[in-house]
């Protein structure tokens, strides 16, 4: 079987694992996640990085940071994960689901345009599969309102709008490093912030809605409950792992990014044919060869290429359910056809890829499903 995802591990892990139970400093906030969020600073110029459980505690640390509640609406994709849609209605804040583009996943900006009320406090910009939203088109629609932009940057390592990271683009950033992505500590995640003046709130929510990090910088004299938060930082055990990652990114990075183009190269017949729509890369746009997926010309077809390529011991997988459909959403949905989240929903396959996966696969999962569609196998 080819696996659509094996996470991978670069074997430095155990050495910082090992250094953590030594150092006997275990518990969130520790020395290894401290050296990760000042690599992120460094590297990416977010302002600010906090180190989080997972993906989904940063977009909930957003949500607070918002301060957002009943009657204020936020504008985000349908076709996104329900982690990005559950951390805004846990405020009590109007869900406004939008559409992506004709031609890709990410949201459309006529869509989020046509969506702004009075009410609007956040804009979700999600960038999927790595691949830039344009962030100035976003900025422009929100700024003059006042609005917040949160980066669902989940899918963002290593990639970039223009020459800058994603996460660092919002007002707030979320990053993912869950074992599907393609650095990861078996969960976690990371909140970029990139307003000085949500920092200082950003830091106690992050420790429970206490001022701890400012206690243990001396800033004050004890530690006190000043505001609402969780229990968002990671164990150091956790940090350590993300570290040993850390250390190889730019190898992965040029691994993933070999078996990206080569997928690439192969598939062109399809869209080529008009068979099936690839990856559109947009010019202001670096991505990270997070996901190679094709878009088919049916909920029909795409079962059947899954039901051929399992037979074939190849495991390929959909992804997203739009939002507004969700069960749990459904009934609560006002608003207009989501014609393009449906379609991708029903439409796209994601294929193998991970640092492991070698060019002979890669070319096996071309072959299967060139010839499922009567291209001769080579």
């Amino acid at each position: 079987m080819i696996p659509f995802n094996r996470p991978y591990f670069t074997g430095k892990e155990i050495h910082w694992i090992q250094k953590v139970f030594l150092s006997g400093v275990t518990a969130g906030n520790g020395p290894m996640t401290k050296r990760c969020q000042a690599f992120f600073e460094a590297r990416y110029a977010y302002q600010r990085a906090l180190v989080t459980t997972s993906c989904t505690d940063a977009l909930e640390m957003a949500a607070l940071l918002c301060g957002i509640g009943p009657g204020d609406e936020v504008i985000l994709p349908s076709f996104g994960f329900v982690s990005t849609a559950s951390a805004f209605a846990l405020r009590g804040s109007s869900l406004i689901f939008v559409d992506s583009q004709k031609d890709h996943p990410n949201v459309c900006l006529d869509s989020i345009a046509a969506r702004i009320t009075p009410r609007t406090r956040v804009i979700v910009a999600l960038h999927y599969a790595g691949v830039a939203l344009d962030m100035d088109a976003i900025r422009s629609l929100a700024e003059p309102r006042g609005i917040v932009v949160v980066e669902d940057a989940a899918q963002g390592i290593e990639a970039f709008y223009k020459d800058r990271a994603l996460g660092s683009l919002g007002d707030l950033g979320a990053l993912s490093f869950h074992e599907t992505k393609n650095i990861h500590c078996g969960e976690g995640g990371l909140l970029a912030i990139n307003r000085a003046s949500l920092i200082p709130r950003a830091e106690m929510i992050w420790e429970k809605g206490t001022n701890r990090a400012a206690f243990f910088r001396g800033e004050v004299a004890k530690y006190s409950w000043v505001d609402l938060g969780s229990s968002f930082t990671p164990a150091d055990i956790m940090a350590a792992v993300l570290w040993g990652q850390l250390e190889e990114l730019e190898a992965i990075q040029v691994r993933r990014m070999t078996l990206w183009r080569r997928y690439e190269a192969r598939l062109a017949p399809l869209a080529e044919a008009g068979l099936a729509l690839l990856p559109r890369i947009p010019a202001y746009a670096s991505h990270n060869g997070h996901i190679f997926y094709i878009v088919l010309s049916s909920l029909e077809e795409r079962t059947r290429l899954i039901r051929h390529l399992n037979a074939k011991e190849i495991n390929a997988v959909f992804h997203y359910q739009s939002l507004h459909r969700s069960p749990y959403f459904e009934a609560k949905y006002e608003g207009p056809a989501l014609e393009y989240s449906d379609r991708f929903s029903d439409c796209l396959l994601r294929l193998p890829l991970w640092v492991g996966l070698t060019e002979d696969e890669v070319d096996q999962v071309c072959d299967e499903v060139l010839g499922f569609h009567g291209f001769p196998i080579s």
